[in-house]
């Protein structure tokens, strides 16, 4: 309680500019209690029921659907989740006709139903009771999930309008129960019989936001609903919601003009009510918010008003979102005559339906039939008089007159700079007249106007940033592949700089291949327990050795056949004995190499330490000693062989002999 008397707000009510005392009509459907409405035989359900971008499905053609199971999901942050009404079998997904001015198609499911009207087996949202114990933004996310909308008509996605944001600082939440639209009565009797779901949900609100108190403006002209508020709020004994009693006047019901009435507080020009620290929603949107939050409920149906001077039995119903607006007449006893107009909404603010076909959306409050006494037939327009009425009865302030003018001249610019969008489209200006302009009309069709030029100008600014975009894609992958060819190109030249330069590592191992070869031939080159060295010095000495031999083999050779020469050649014994005694002396010359190993020179010694060299030089000593001693040795008996090599002087002494006696017989002596 003290933080309402310290923010001091609902302690009086201010006044807002401009407005109406019009003839509200409200008789004809508030005396009677809220009724059920049946549900139809066929639900048609729009994937664009609120404001901002359409849902998506999430069925298809042939599936079959419980009530309350999502078919749409939201797309996007501005955009909301689509419940099925009842169950039954979707038959179609296309284009038919919706509840809007432009009278045209939009894309909805379309529904069968079953009569079952069978809830999900397994419900997709909990109830929470106890939503104290809940943070706001689980809160948030439970009412998106629950498809809650504003049902005062704007049907604004009430998940955002619980999302103050960072720091924001709510003075106060403000519930809109003034419903001055003339025929309409949904909100007046919700508040009379069911106060006590909207001041609970005003307390859920108020906990989502923050907000330290709740101010519940009604008009003067419900007595009921102010008298039913009151007790529920005493019955729930909360200090911190006042309803607060506002004078009947159109547009009371008008949201920045319900804030001043108040609060006395204005909301800025193109701003928010948030802005100034103020909340606002709608009473049947906190009764919803509520239902969802605690009990589970998605927002599937809602309270509306079948009225009408061409409606037999005018009254309110519970409706399921999707109901064809020609079943809800046949509810409400049809009509008298045909009507004059069939309006969605009221005859201030609503817009005329093309068709009764059409289905009840989020957004639908009301269904006006009027008779032909009640609307006043067209009259023609006639030039502006400059009477400033229009600009008197404005209640946000502005100079409907001129914003005409700019329209007409489709001067846009001009129009935004007279605040065109802070027009509510009440109508007022409209309704006092006397030219009889259709000055909303004019409003509406510039705010169309600007609005497509914004959104192609989004289109080409998204355009121009995509192609801008691409260029710097293609320039940046133009730049990346150059970067790749040069590090290529730089690392072709690397190798091949680096196969043309010396290589260290491949140096060691040349030379270590090198040496392990040189050391391979070493090894099979002489003996495991001999060097290298002492073998190669043994080949040399061979080599040496068999040259002296061969020297003095020849030389014996020339001196012997000097000795044969130089002997008598009627001597034959002397010749004998100079051969044998030249064969000795090469004999003799042949053996200090065997028979005297300590004097041997060093090629000797080397072969004596060599076994095979030593038996080489043998054996090529005998094979001379041998060819020396195989000229006389073939013709003699095996004996004087044997004599003659154990003494070859004496044999060749024998043998000379043998010769003269030969000779000696053929000369006959």
């Amino acid at each position: 309680m003290s933080a309402v008397m310290n923010i001091g707000l609902g302690s009086k009510v201010w006044n807002f500019p401009g407005g109406l005392k019009l003839n509200g009509h409200k008789q004809m459907s508030a005396g009677s209690a809220i009724e059920t409405a049946a549900i139809p035989r066929q639900l048609i359900l729009p994937l664009a029921q609120h404001i901002g971008a359409p849902a998506k499905p999430l069925v298809e053609v042939g599936d079959y659907v419980y009530r309350g199971q999502t078919i749409a999901a939201p797309d996007g942050y501005v955009s909301m989740p689509i419940h099925a009404s009842s169950s039954g079998t979707v038959v179609a997904i296309e284009a038919r006709p919706v509840p809007h001015p432009s009278g045209l198609t939009a894309e909805c499911i379309v529904i069968e139903t079953d009569g079952k009207d069978a809830p999900l087996p397994t419900p997709e949202l909990q109830a929470h009771p106890d939503y104290r114990q809940l943070d706001p933004s689980h809160l948030r996310n439970l009412v998106r999930q629950a498809g809650v909308v504003g049902l005062g008509g704007a049907a604004f996605p009430s998940f955002i309008k619980l999302n103050p944001g960072p720091g924001a600082q709510v003075d106060a939440l403000i519930l809109n129960g003034a419903e001055c639209e003339p025929y309409i009565t949904c909100d007046q009797v919700l508040m009379r019989e069911q106060a006590d779901d909207i001041v609970k949900g005003a307390q859920l609100i108020m906990h989502a936001v923050q907000a330290p108190q709740c101010l519940i403006g009604v008009e003067d002209n419900k007595p009921e609903s102010i008298q039913a508020l009151e007790q529920a709020i005493a019955r729930l004994d909360d200090a911190r919601i006042k309803v607060v009693v506002v004078p009947t006047r159109y547009p009371q019901g008008g949201e920045k003009q319900l804030v001043q009435a108040l609060t006395g507080r204005e909301v800025p020009s193109e701003g928010l009510p948030l802005d100034i620290g103020i909340v606002c929603h709608n009473v049947g949107t906190a009764a919803t918010v509520w239902r969802a939050v605690t009990q589970g409920q998605p927002l599937i149906s809602r309270v509306m008003t079948i009225t009408g001077g061409a409606v037999r039995q005018p009254r309110n119903f519970e409706v399921r979102i999707g109901t064809p607006v020609s079943e809800l007449l046949a509810q409400a006893g049809g009509t008298h005559s045909e009507p004059a107009r069939l309006i969605m909404g009221g005859p201030m603010m609503g817009f005329a339906l093309s068709s009764t076909e059409v289905p009840v959306v989020k957004a639908t409050n009301c269904i006006l039939a009027t008779s032909q006494q009640e609307i006043a037939p067209p009259e023609a327009a006639m030039p502006c008089i400059r009477c400033g009425e229009c600009a008197t009865v404005c209640p946000a302030g502005l100079l409907p007159q001129q914003l005409y003018w700019h329209a007409r001249a489709r001067d846009f610019d001009k129009t935004q700079d007279y605040k065109l969008f802070d027009c509510i489209e009440c109508g007022c200006c409209a309704q006092v007249c006397p030219s009889h302009i259709p000055l909303v009309q004019y409003y509406r069709y510039a705010k169309t106007e600007i609005w497509e030029a914004e959104r192609e100008k989004r289109k080409s600014n998204q355009a121009r940033e995509r192609h801008e975009f691409r260029q710097e894609r293609l320039e940046r992958e133009e730049a990346e592949k150059q970067a790749r060819l040069a590090a290529k190109k730089a690392a072709i030249k690397k190798d091949d700089d680096k196969a043309q330069a010396p290589d260290p590592v491949a140096e060691a191992i040349a030379r270590a291949k090198q040496r392990k070869a040189e050391q391979q031939v070493a090894a099979d080159a002489q003996p495991m327990d001999k060097p290298k060295a002492a073998k190669v010095d043994n080949v040399d000495d061979l080599i040496a050795q068999a040259k002296a031999k061969a020297a003095a083999k020849k030389a014996a050779s020339a001196k012997k056949e000097d000795a044969v020469e130089a002997a008598p050649v009627d001597d034959p014994v002397a010749a004998a004995i100079a051969r044998a005694k030249a064969k000795a002396a090469a004999k003799k010359a042949n053996q200090p190499a065997e028979d005297k190993p300590a004097e041997a020179k060093p090629a000797d010694k080397a072969a004596a330490d060599d076994p095979v060299a030593a038996a080489i030089a043998k054996a090529k000593a005998r094979a001379a000693e041998k060819k020396a001693a195989q000229a006389g040795a073939d013709d003699k008996p095996a004996g004087e062989k044997a004599d003659e090599e154990n003494d070859p002087v004496a044999a060749a002494i024998a043998r000379a002999r043998a010769q003269a006696a030969a000779r000696k017989q053929e000369k006959g002596e």
